[in-house]
This record gives structure tokens, C-alpha cells and sequence, in this order.
């Protein structure tokens, strides 16, 4: 299934897209894309459900973050190791894990403000897992027992806060909106192999990133295990696994975002997101 939530930021309704590509409201059958309907039961009493007897939302609704009540946004860095080489950076022997504020989450298509302050804001194109049962300590072997599927993000970074202001990357990877999520939330029996994907990502036409999780460090099993002895993982939790080369930084010289330009991202079997840069 592909399950989304539509409407207004803060008062997203939950949703599916049926296999025509229509947009299906599901309010009227649960609340929430979150808690115990992220459940194995719970995705199994929604897949019993016939798309066409719900009620039709128009293609043009906004789409926003495809789950809810998420407690934790967590983010694995130099994650590839053809990116972790245009760094510069060492391949790392443990992940690198880092937080991003729950105030960087936002829709797939939403607007992205750079803050007036901001000199190297810079793009991620990263496959996202979604957590749908509760994960404490568990062991690789368990860890995919605890995904209920996976979706796309752009984990927006400023460099100059992330690198040279010293301390955590958190504050380079947390301004407002630095966190599209979406469109969807593709189950996990969709993503036969979740280290078997194409992602890419353009900014105004220009293919920037052209990547796979083939070459991911660390694949999902490690990441989700991993961070579970750190974190306590919950219904709603993301984890995004890092990015393929072709950042801005990488580029020599290096180039960054500024408003008015369009970022288009996707990964095969997850959906397209499509963002423009505006002013903060």
C-alpha cells in the first residue's frame, strides 16, 4: 500500500492511493497515520479495505509528512561510501547518528525557507524507514520485524552551521522544513529489497545525485538494530540512512541553494517530491 496524509500543515487527514493513482481519504476509518494502525494488525486491517469505497480527495491537496506522532527524526551520516569519498571523509566503522528536529519535518511538496542567515544550504536525496512497532535493543536479525514500510527525504543541510560552527550536526540539519517527507509511505511487502534502489535528485532540470543503496555502508537491518540500543524506536519514528554522492558541498567549487530555485527527488518504487527554495 501507499499511504499518505492530505491537507492543511497541522490538520492532515489520513490517506491512501489507490492503484488508479487516486487519492483516497481514510479518515472515516481511522484517525491517524500512527500508534497501533502502523501495527502489522493494523496495516493488515487497512489493506482489507476496498480503495473504492472511500471517498475521493482531489490530486491537487497538499500532501504532509505520511505518518504522525513521530517522536524521533533520526539521520545516519556518511552513510555511502562513494559519498563519504567526495567528502573527504573517512568510511565510518560505526554509524553516525545525528537528530533532526521535529520541526524540520514537512510535506514532500512544501516550500523550503532558507533562513536569511544561511550561506550553504545543500540537498540529500535519502531513503527514509519508518518505524511501526515499538524497538528497544533489538538484533539485526529481528530489526525488519519492526519497519512498517519506507518513504523518501531531503535531509537539508547547512553546511556552514553543520561543519564549522562546531559541536553536533543537529543545528545544520534542523532549520524549519529542512525535512521533506514523502509523498508516501510505502509498505514494506511493496520494497522487496530496500538495498536495491535508484534514488536521484535534480535542482532546476540538473541532475545533481544519481545514486543506489547498493552501495549504502550500513544497510536497513544494521541501521534500524543499531540505533534501537541508543533510541528507544516508536510507532511514526523515522530514520533517514544518508545520501549518494552529488551533494553541493562535493562539487568543486562547491555550490548551494539559494531561493527560487526547484529541487525534484525520488526513489524508484517511492514517489517524486518536488520543492522550491524561497526566502526565509
Amino acid at each position: 500500500m501507499k499511504l499518505l496524509r492530505h491537507g492543511a500543515p497541522g490538520a492532515e487527514k489520513p490517506g491512501l492511493l489507490d492503484a488508479e493513482g487516486i487519492i483516497r481519504d481514510l479518515s472515516g476509518v481511522i484517525p491517524d497515520l500512527a500508534g497501533e494502525v502502523l501495527s502489522p494488525e493494523g496495516i493488515t486491517r487497512l489493506a482489507a479495505i476496498d480503495p473504492e469505497t472511500l471517498p475521493i480527495i482531489s490530486a491537487a491537496t497538499r500532501l504532509g509528512p505520511p505518518v504522525a506522532g513521530t517522536r524521533n527524526f533520526i539521520a545516519i551520516g556518511l552513510n555511502y561510501a562513494d559519498h563519504a569519498a567526495e567528502s573527504g571523509a573517512a568510511v565510518p566503522k560505526e554509524p553516525i547518528v545525528f537528530l533532526k528536529s521535529l520541526n524540520a519535518l514537512a510535506g514532500p511538496d512544501d516550500d523550503i525557507a532558507i533562513p536569511p542567515d544561511s550561506r550553504k544550504s545543500d540537498w540529500e536525496v535519502e531513503l527514509a524507514i519508518v518505524i511501526g512497532t515499538k524497538a528497544k535493543r533489538v538484533s539485526p536479525e529481528a530489526a525488519l520485524d519492526h519497519v512498517v514500510g519506507y518513504t523518501i527525504c531531503n535531509d537539508v543541510s547547512e553546511r556552514e552551521w553543520q561543519i564549522e560552527r562546531g559541536g553536533l550536526w543537529d543545528k545544520g540539519k534542523s532549520a524549519d522544513g529542512y525535512g521533506p517527507v514523502g509523498p508516501w509511505l510505502v509498505t514494506a511487502d511493496q520494497v522487496p529489497d530496500p538495498q536495491d534502489l535508484a534514488l536521484w535528485l535534480e535542482v532546476d532540470g540538473q541532475r545533481m545525485q544519481d545514486g543506489s543503496t547498493r552501495t549504502m555502508i550500513f544497510d536497513v537491518q544494521t541501521i534500524v538494530s543499531y540505533v534501537s540500543h541508543f533510541i528507544t524506536l516508536h510507532p511514526g519514528d523515522i530514520i533517514t540512512t544518508g545520501t549518494p554522492p552529488g551533494v553541493g558541498l562535493g562539487m568543486k567549487p562547491p555550490v548551494y541553494l539559494k531561493p527560487g530555485q526547484v529541487m525534484r527527488l525520488g526513489i524508484a518504487g517511492l514517489g517524486v517530491q518536488t520543492q522550491k527554495t524561497v526566502a526565509g
